[in-house]
């Protein structure tokens, strides 16, 4: 190998490269890292514009091998730290052989406490582009239990020879790998049964019942050489005392045991006594309102989605005071004949339509709980809700994904109240 080749690795190790490529020297570049950016990464000036760097800090002096390609006749540049000059006091060294190869945890390279901050500031950043929002204050971001090895579903990219592996964001090129280090152990056990053996297909999903030991690999594979069953339509997982089926199609979380604290945190925020109507909108596979029927008089499951309806037929069953509706949100929340006491929304990260926002409001829940996984979409959201009569009473950070800058939130609104001369009612913003 090259200097010039051995260089390449470093900067960027275990990216499959095109023969045309092997020879040509990365372009590197010192570089100031700013702020943050988008997706997790950093900002740098470079050129004539700002660049987003993957793997830096704020405040850290980097050299980092610079990524151009073009998109939509567009010329894009960005870039990779390669070797830190200036280290921040919160840079750790990344556990994983792949970090940098692959894109797909942002920071692992960031101390765990420092990543818990990060998110509060994110959430807090995105509420503060609204005047309304401002006075929130925003809670500490709960941990997750496990910093590595939580996730309960992977989907892989199949290449040549049918090596399983990731598509780095930024150069577009493959990664073969052995391990993920966000994987549960038993999808790590599959991704190296199947490794080499997967040519027949370019996508493989892998989901893992945490709590059950079930499992779905789709889509069927035939060769005869693979070990492990293949081509499941659903699998099962437990939540509470709850066992639920979940088909390949269907949304689930993918930290189970992050998942449980979400769900005892909804129940704690709405302070159901069984008396209410309850609704949970973009209800899935039912997970909360399974998890909250015995906690409520009625509830009423709203989803869109067939294939997460019928897992939900199965999961109710048994559960007398719990109907499902496969319908959009927007367009039956506010068909209800009588107003719901509390309103669980759990949107996709888009974040809600506006008729389901207008909905809430002309029906103003005694309680509503917001669950996100977009603090930008939240926010918008919330801004909309609180000029419709709504206070928002408190915003969570849930830390659903360690080693990445994802965020998952939880913020509880009530209907605004005229706040006394002397001090602030439960259940107002702070």
């Amino acid at each position: 190998m090259s200097n010039q080749q051995a260089q390449q690795a470093q900067i960027n190790p275990g990216i499959r490269r095109r023969r045309k490529d092997t020879d040509a020297a990365p372009e590197i570049a010192t570089l100031e890292l700013h702020a943050w950016g988008n997706l997790g990464d950093t900002l740098a000036n470079f050129e004539d514009g700002v660049i987003n760097v993957f793997g830096g800090i704020p405040g850290e002096r980097v050299r980092a091998r610079i990524i151009r390609y073009r998109r939509r006749r567009r010329q894009h540049v960005s870039a990779i730290v390669g070797e830190v000059i200036d280290a921040s006091p919160h840079r750790i060294d990344p556990p994983c052989a792949y970090f940098g190869a692959c894109t797909g945890c942002q920071w692992q390279h960031i101390d765990y406490d420092h990543q818990l901050e990060l998110k509060r500031q994110r959430v807090a950043n995105a509420l503060g582009e609204y005047p309304e929002l401002r006075r929130i204050i925003v809670s500490e971001t709960l941990p997750g239990p496990q910093m590595f090895g939580y996730r309960n579903h992977a989907r892989f990219t199949i290449r040549e020879s049918g090596m399983l592996g990731y598509i780095n964001r930024l150069t577009r090129r493959f990664v073969k790998v052995d391990d993920c280090a966000l994987m549960h152990p038993w999808i790590n056990e599959a991704l190296r049964a199947l490794q080499g053996k997967a040519a027949e297909t370019t996508q493989l999903s892998v989901r893992y019942g945490v709590n059950t030991g079930d499992w779905l690999i789709q889509p069927t594979m035939h060769n005869p050489d693979i070990p492990l069953p293949t081509g499941q339509t659903h699998y099962w997982e437990q939540m509470h005392d709850r066992h639920l089926r979940i088909a390949s199609p269907s949304f689930a979380q993918v930290n189970t045991p992050q998942a449980e604290r979400l769900a005892t945190i909804v129940s704690e925020r709405l302070r159901l006594d069984g008396t209410e109507t309850l609704v949970d909108a973009y209800a899935g596979v039912g997970t909360f309102a399974v998890l909250l029927a015995d906690s409520a008089c009625r509830v009423i499951a709203i989803e869109e989605s067939s294939a997460a309806v019928n897992d939900a037929a199965v999961n109710i069953e048994g559960i007398t005071n719990l109907e499902f509706v496969c319908s959009r949100t927007e367009d039956y929340l506010d068909s209800l004949d009588d107003p719901p006491d509390a309103v669980i929304i759990d949107p996709p990260r888009v974040g809600c339509h506006p008729a389901t926002l207008d909905a809430l409001i002309r029906r103003k829940p005694k309680r509503t709980v917001y669950v996100s996984c977009d603090p930008d979409s939240l926010a918008r959201d919330l801004a909309y809700l609180v000029a419709g009569g709504f206070a928002v009473s408190s915003v969570e950070p849930v830390d659903m994904f360690p080693q990445t800058y994802h965020t998952e939130c939880i913020a509880t609104l009530v209907p605004a109240v005229t706040l006394p001369a002397d001090g602030q009612p439960e259940d107002t913003p702070l």
